[in-house]
């Protein structure tokens, strides 16, 4: 069994589950850190295990494109060549393409694209992303799909989920014409689509169910749209999608919007944020967040957060990261990424525990009671 229910809470659609693969189980919900380029910016898978991170996602998009899926292939895959031996998933690389506007053409075969590297053109179908994830041999892949801008017409989100949906069937097609090329057991994930058309997304997720996939993600929220239109498209989907399967809320990734989704009943998460945004000065804490290079904390010799047991919480103050940021060395880049990636692991660990306990809501309700309402949040 590849996804195992545990337990969903009473009072919300919260869940905790398992996810089976060959490197290893992940206890849902999860939070999976960004490794565009096969690697996390700024810290060592070592640094990851460390922090309790269960799976990474990489970008097939730019993996295809540098170093290539080939010679990652002839290094054993990508769990060898970035030397990560936990679960990993790969994106189809769609949402990236389909961000190159103007370098691209899209039609019923595919998406015709220049590399933001050299201008050099390339053909993404359906078929083709389902050989370089082949050649990645990450555990969960992700179908090729259309995500719709927003905000945009009706038609064209109708349009992008029909071929979306047609994508999808012949990924799963592929995917069993490919098996000899597996470099171990692999998952297949589609995306459910149709911006924030209610009638779309209903198509959308029903006619992904009907293919029975190994799990459902949904697509093309956070983009735009307003924060109350984001988990009600969230909660409609997750209501239609099979409690069996997992599911995946794409790009999706401040605390806040985590727990409200969890509480929807989503399973899985990436995103950018706790590891751009602490590249940035900006790090998390369960009073809000705080921007470090602020006047403020020049003499404040305390940690980021006094209960953190983090390694920076541990070893570094306030003013020490301050001074790192001021004077733009690399370690207080490293040192925001960790605690940040220390707090959504934590943020994920106490959902799942609170999950088990019968107590989600109610800690759902201390969490934002905290983060809202007396937090000291300093930002610009």
């Amino acid at each position: 069994m590849f996804f195992e229910l545990i337990k969903t809470d009473t009072k919300t659609q919260a869940r905790v589950g398992k996810l089976r693969t060959d490197h290893g189980e992940v206890e849902t919900p999860v939070f999976m850190p960004v490794g565009t380029h096969g690697t996390v910016k700024t810290v060592s898978p070592h640094e990851l295990i460390e922090l309790g991170t269960q799976m990474i996602l990489g970008n097939t998009y730019h993996l295809y494109l540098r170093p290539g899926d080939a010679l990652i292939r002839e290094a054993g895959g990508l769990h060898r060549f970035v030397s990560w031996p936990k679960p990993i998933l790969t994106d189809s690389g769609g949402f990236q393409v389909f961000s190159l506007s103007p370098l691209r053409q899209i039609d019923d075969q595919g998406v015709m694209f220049q590399s933001h590297w050299d201008g050099s053109r390339h053909l993404f179908t359906p078929e083709r992303v389902i050989e370089i994830q082949r050649n990645l041999g990450s555990d969960i892949m992700m179908v090729l799909d259309e995500c719709a801008p927003y905000p945009c017409p009706e038609d064209q989100a109708e349009e992008a989920n029909t071929r979306t949906l047609r994508w999808a069937e012949r990924s799963l097609t592929h995917m069993e014409r490919t098996k000899h090329l597996a470099l171990g057991k692999q998952f297949l994930f589609g995306i459910v689509q149709g911006s924030t058309y209610p009638h779309i997304r209903k198509k959308s997720a029903h006619s992904l169910i009907d293919l029975n996939l190994d799990g459902y993600a949904i697509g093309g929220l956070g983009v735009g749209e307003p924060r109350e239109v984001m988990f009600e498209i969230t909660g409609l989907c997750t209501s239609l999608l099979p409690e069996s399967k997992p599911r995946y809320l794409m790009g999706v990734g401040k605390p806040e919007d985590i727990v409200e989704a969890v509480a929807l009943g989503v399973d899985m998460f990436d995103c950018v944020i706790p590891t751009r945004n602490g590249r940035n000065g900006t790090v998390y804490t369960w009073k809000g967040k705080l921007l470090i290079k602020n006047q403020i904390f020049q003499k404040d010799f305390s940690p980021i957060e006094p209960e953190c047991t983090c390694y920076t919480c541990r070893h570094f103050t306030r003013a020490y990261l301050r001074h790192l940021f001021q004077v733009n060395e690399i370690l207080g880049l490293r040192l925001a990424t960790i605690h940040n990636l220390h707090f959504y692991m934590t943020l994920l660990q106490k959902a799942r525990e609170a999950v088990l306990k019968g107590q989600f809501l109610e800690w759902k309700n201390d969490f934002f009671a905290v983060y809202y309402n007396t937090h000291e949040t300093i930002e610009d």
